[in-house]
């Protein structure tokens, strides 16, 4: 896992841009601790950070292999899970390797079968390979979009980077933001290829983007297709069994120390297990860590979100599977803190407004990167399988809106609360969200003889799978490498991915429960009370202390009625949400406070020129 960078520009050579290549290597510093590396060849320049997980002393980057007609130069961020079978087909072809990475197989990969050797990975990565042979720049995502991946075309060139942060630090790109880049910002929703920045874009999930000195061209390598489901159930269970018993094996190797993130919850804990028993093969014992708050278990008061507190059930399971059990438990203080919210923004490069759920995710992760170098998480399971409440609610089934919007309000909050009325009267969110709808759903085909339900159900399994689940995979990588964590995701495996969304939903949901085939597939590893628990998502605090400080924050920064932020928030109505009595601040004000702090801090470390017509 690493970060990664570069420069290309077809109207002159850039031997003498080492000082600026090596600024924007250095922004990812901290996704790469371990070592740094650029290289500069005539209009390619590119740059590394690594973080080592696997064959420490080789996958030096950037890696070359030299051809009789030019050289292959590669950047490479992530891991690719079937390195070995690559390996092993690519020396019966007569390929012949000096390091144990799978860096290096990736790149002989390349030589090859070209472009199209991203059909055959199975991974999480995004990577850039100059080719000196054809003098292009090959970008390739992976399919579901877990690693970050951005570039911004300049004239006669393109900028890129594995994070906003890297472009940015090149002055040829401008740190501005539209009125585009704020709906999205305060959409909740996953445009893809949108980088909120004005001029910059993602390499979308599944995609090769190419650049030459003809022009930059997108290749779709993959994406989710509709086709039939001909397993009965008690096959598709199993077969949703065999797939993970072989996710996990393949995503637990490691040349340092990994561990699991346990929530207590179906998916957590039916990972978990799995990585237990396997393990548990080779004498070893798995860790486990969960994140709690002072207090949390003891004062807990369960609302329609969150009906029980996640402590029990992870204490349920560490026992069960035998493992090396820690929790996290976190204060008021350290998730109030500005300077926390500070590195948050740092390393997500744009205020979410997530609040305490951003700053406990990173604390978490920063803890455990004190014991563990590779961690292995539960995210996405629920947009596979099923999991959230509004798969079930029939206004969010009905809804032509993306389900998860349809009670955001309820238990988040509303961005409008603090918004000025002439920038929420521009934004006009109602009709971009309408829009974004639209064009999502048009892309999601039926199968021949489907019924109206069941493709409905599927529509909202697709928004789940291509608009939600890739903000939360963007906070979950950004968060963990922000301190050099790597997290691994299994329920992402392409092929399980596959599999699940075409099962129809009346299967997915056979015993009217939410996530049935996960929950059968993983029957015989978890304790009763986990197998039995209704989801709960992500836990947020609940100490009155926390608003207290977010409340006195916002007071100061109101102080300052000439802050920038202003011109976007209404600073009447921050004052309303800072001056209300504790007992009436509700999640939906306070989220109002924690968008405006985020916003603040965002803007003092960015400096980004705002546009707001």
């Amino acid at each position: 896992m690493c970060g990664i960078t570069g420069w290309v520009s077809f109207d002159r050579v850039l031997l003498d841009a080492s000082g600026t290549l090596d600024a924007m290597t250095e922004t990812m510093s901290c996704r790469g601790p371990d070592a740094g590396g650029t290289w500069i060849s005539g209009p390619a320049a590119l740059g590394h950070r690594r973080l080592a997980i696997i064959d420490l002393p080789g996958g030096r980057q950037p890696m070359t292999l030299e051809t009789p007609r030019g050289t292959l130069a590669l950047v490479y961020s992530g891991e690719t899970y079937n390195f070995t079978e690559l390996r092993g087909e690519l020396a019966g072809r007569g390929h012949r390797f000096t390091t144990d990475s799978d860096t290096e197989v990736v790149l002989h990969a390349y030589l090859e079968w070209g472009e199209a050797m991203a059909e055959r990975l199975n991974g999480m990565y995004a990577f850039a390979i100059w080719d000196g042979r054809y003098q292009k720049l090959v970008m390739i995502r992976d399919r579901m979009g877990i690693k970050p991946f951005y570039y911004y075309p300049i004239p006669g060139g393109v900028l890129f980077g594995s994070e906003p942060k890297a472009i940015l630090a090149n002055p040829l790109a401008r740190a501005r933001v539209d009125l585009d880049g704020l709906r999205e910002l305060f959409g909740f929703v996953k445009t893809p290829g949108h980088a909120i920045w004005d001029g910059m874009r993602e390499v979308e999930p599944g995609t090769v983007v190419t650049v030459d000195s003809n022009g930059l061209r997108r290749h779709v390598y993959w994406s989710l297709e509709t086709r039939p489901h001909t397993d009965d159930r008690n096959a598709t269970v199993g077969r949703v069994r065999t797939l993970l018993d072989d996710i996990v094996r393949r995503q637990l190797v490691s040349d340092v120390p990994r561990c699991t993130l346990l929530s207590g919850g179906l998916d957590s804990s039916a990972m978990t297990a799995l990585a237990a028993r396997q393990l548990a093969e080779t004498g070893e014992k798995v860790r486990s860590f969960a994140v709690d708050f002072v207090g949390r278990t003891e004062h807990f008061v369960a609302d329609e979100l969150r009906p029980t507190p996640d402590a029990p059930f992870v204490h349920d399971v560490a026992r069960a599977s035998g493992t090396d059990h820690q929790d996290i438990v976190l204060d008021s203080n350290d998730l109030a803190d500005p300077e926390v919210r500070a590195r948050v923004i740092r390393a997500r490069d744009i205020p979410m407004g997530l609040g305490d759920m951003d700053t406990s995710l990173y604390l978490l992760f920063r803890a455990i990167r004190e014991r563990s170098t590779v961690a292995l998480s539960g995210e996405s399971a629920d947009e596979v399988f099923g999991g959230y409440l509004q798969f079930f609610d029939e206004e969010a089934r009905r809804a032509d809106m993306f389900p998860w919007l349809v009670r955001f309000e309820d238990y988040i909050g509303d961005d409008a609360d603090v918004l000025r009325p002439e920038v929420n009267k521009a934004l006009d969110m109602p009709g971009f969200l309408r829009d974004s709808y639209a064009t999502a759903v048009a892309g999601v085909e039926r199968l021949d003889g489907e019924s109206d339900f069941e493709y409905r159900m599927r529509k909202i399994c697709a928004l789940h799978l291509t608009r939600f689940v890739r903000l939360l995979l963007d906070r979950k990588d950004r968060t963990s490498m922000a301190v050099g964590l790597e997290v691994r995701v299994p329920y992402c495996d392409h092929r399980l991915v596959e599999y699940v969304y075409n099962a129809p939903w009346s299967m997915k949901s056979f015993d009217g429960r939410e996530k049935s085939l996960l929950r059968e597939a993983t029957a015989d590893l978890l304790p009763k009370p986990v197998y039995d628990r209704v989801k709960s998502p992500y836990p947020s605090t609940q100490d009155p202390k926390y608003a207290i400080a977010l409340q006195q924050q916002a007071k100061d920064l109101l102080a300052d009625p000439s802050h920038p932020v202003f011109e976007v928030l209404d600073p009447d109505l921050v004052r309303q949400a800072a001056e209300r009595e504790t007992p009436q601040i509700t999640m939906a004000s306070r989220r109002g406070l924690e968008r405006t702090l985020d916003m603040a801090l965002w803007l003092d470390i960015y400096s980004p020129e705002i546009i707001l017509t």
